[in-house]
C-alpha cells in the first residue's frame, strides 16, 4: 500500500492531476462571469450593479489571499484544495436556487475564496516541485490549462435556453471530479522555514519577498488589469465608438486564442533566454499592438489581427510572472510569494476597469487602448530599472506525508 501511494505522486501523475484541476477551476470562473451577467441583465439589474456583482469574485480572492499561506504550510496542499473545491461545489449548486442580487454577491465571494484556495495551492505545488530547467514548461501548462478552461466556460451560456440549472450542475460535477482526483493523491507540504534555518516572521517574509522580487508581481498586476479592462470596459467603449456587438464578440476571443497559442512556446523560450528579458520584450510588443489599435480601429480585419497578436504577446503574463518569481526567491518563500502574486492580480483586476472607465470619460477616441498600452509601458520602464538581488535555483524539494 505504501508503495502504491508513493507511486501516485510521481511527478508526471501529480502534474497531470493538478493541471486538470486548474482547467476545471478556470472553467467555473469563465462560466460564471458571462452567465450571471446575462441572468442579471434579464432580471433588469443595472449595468453598474451588474459590474459590482461580478467584482465579488475578485473581492473573495483578495479576502482569502492573506490567510491561505498558513494553512498550506501547516496542513499541506491537499486539505486546502479539498476545502476550496467543497466551497465551490456548494456555492455553484446554491446559485440557481434563489436568484437574488445580494445572495449571488455573497456566493460569488465564497466562490472567489474557494477558487483562490485551489489556485494558490496548485500553483505553489507545481512551482515547488519543478526544477529550474522544466519550470517554464510546467507553469506554462498551468497557464494553458486555466486559459482553455476559462475560454470554454462562456459556452455554458447557451445551455440557459435548455435549463437554467444545467450550466451550474455541469460545473459542480466537474469540480466534484477534480475533488475525486485529488483524493487519490498523497498530501505534501512546501519547504518550511525550520528546514532552511530561516526565522523570519510573517511580515518579514513579505518584506523579504518584495525586496527580492518586486518586479515579478507587475506582470500579474498587468494581466489582471488588461483582462478585467477588456471584459469590463471594452464592450462599453466599442458601443460608444460605433462598433457592433458581433465585432466585439469576435475580438475578445481573438485575444484569448492568441494567448493560448503562445503560452507553452513562451514558457519554453523563457527557460532558454531568461524571464526578465522576455517580459520586457513582450511588454514593448504588447504596448505597440494596443497603441496601433488607435490608428487601425476603423479596419475590422487589422483590429482582429492586432487583438490576436496582443494576446500572443501578453496573454502569458501571469504565468511568466510566476516563473520569474520562482527564479528570484528561495523555495521556502514561494508560498508567501504566491500570496502576494494573487493579491497583485486581484488589485490589477479591480484597478483596470476603474482606470479604463475614467479614460473613457476623458478621451473620446482610443481611451481603452491608451489605458492598457500605458500600463504595459509602465511595466517596461520599471522592468528596465529592476536588478535581481539573487537568482534562485529551487530544486525539487517537497515534504510528503
Amino acid at each position: 500500500m505504501i508503495r502504491e501511494q508513493q507511486e501516485e505522486n510521481r511527478p508526471l501523475y501529480r502534474l497531470i492531476v493538478l493541471i486538470i484541476m486548474v482547467a476545471i477551476a478556470g472553467f467555473a470562473q469563465g462560466m460564471l462571469l458571462p452567465l450571471l451577467a446575462i441572468m442579471l441583465e434579464d432580471a433588469g439589474v443595472s449595468s453598474s450593479l451588474n459590474g459590482l456583482n461580478a467584482a465579488a469574485l475578485y473581492i473573495g480572492v483578495l479576502l482569502a489571499s492573506p490567510f491561505i499561506e498558513h494553512p498550506v504550510r501547516k496542513y499541506g496542499y491537499k486539505p486546502v484544495i479539498t476545502i476550496g473545491l467543497i466551497l465551490m461545489i456548494t456555492s455553484l449548486l446554491l446559485l440557481p436556487v434563489w436568484q437574488a442580487f445580494w445572495f449571488w454577491f455573497i456566493l460569488r465571494i465564497i466562490i472567489g475564496i474557494g477558487d483562490n484556495m485551489v489556485h494558490f495551492a496548485t500553483q505553489v505545488w507545481i512551482t515547488t516541485t519543478s526544477t529550474q530547467e522544466n519550470r517554464g514548461r510546467n507553469i506554462s501548462l498551468y497557464g494553458l490549462a486555466f486559459g482553455l478552461g476559462f475560454g470554454a466556460g462562456p459556452f455554458m451560456t447557451r445551455l440557459l435556453a435548455i435549463n437554467e440549472w444545467l450550466p451550474f450542475l455541469i460545473s459542480a460535477g466537474l469540480s466534484l471530479l477534480a475533488w475525486l482526483l485529488i483524493l487519490q493523491m498523497r498530501n505534501e507540504f512546501p519547504l518550511s522555514d525550520l528546514e532552511t534555518g530561516s526565522k523570519l516572521s510573517t511580515w518579514s517574509r513579505y518584506k523579504e519577498v518584495f525586496k527580492l522580487a518586486w518586479f515579478a508581481f507587475l506582470p500579474a498586476f498587468g494581466y489582471g488589469f488588461l483582462e478585467a479592462s477588456l471584459h469590463g470596459n471594452y464592450p462599453v467603449y466599442a458601443l460608444r465608438s460605433g462598433m457592433t456587438i458581433e465585432l466585439v464578440s469576435i475580438l475578445l476571443p481573438a485575444f484569448v486564442i492568441g494567448g493560448l497559442i503562445t503560452q507553452l512556446p513562451l514558457g519554453l523560450l523563457s527557460d532558454r533566454i531568461g524571464r526578465k528579458r522576455i517580459l520586457l520584450i513582450l511588454s514593448a510588443l504588447g504596448a505597440f499592438c494596443f497603441f496601433a489599435m488607435i490608428t487601425f480601429e476603423s479596419s475590422s480585419t487589422i483590429l482582429f489581427i492586432l487583438f490576436i497578436l496582443a494576446g500572443a504577446f501578453v496573454g502569458s503574463f501571469f504565468s511568466l510572472g510566476v516563473m520569474y518569481l520562482a527564479d528570484l526567491i528561495p523555495a521556502h518563500l514561494l508560498p508567501t510569494g504566491n500570496v502576494m502574486m494573487a493579491i497583485s492580480f486581484g488589485v490589477g483586476s479591480m484597478t483596470g476597469p476603474l482606470i479604463g472607465g475614467v479614460f473613457i470619460d476623458i478621451f473620446e477616441r482610443g481611451s481603452i487602448y491608451y489605458s492598457i498600452g500605458g500600463m504595459l509601458l509602465f511595466i517596461l520602464v520599471t522592468g528596465t530599472l529592476f536588478k535581481s538581488a539573487q537568482t534562485n535555483t529551487n530544486q525539487e524539494v517537497t515534504l510528503s506525508k
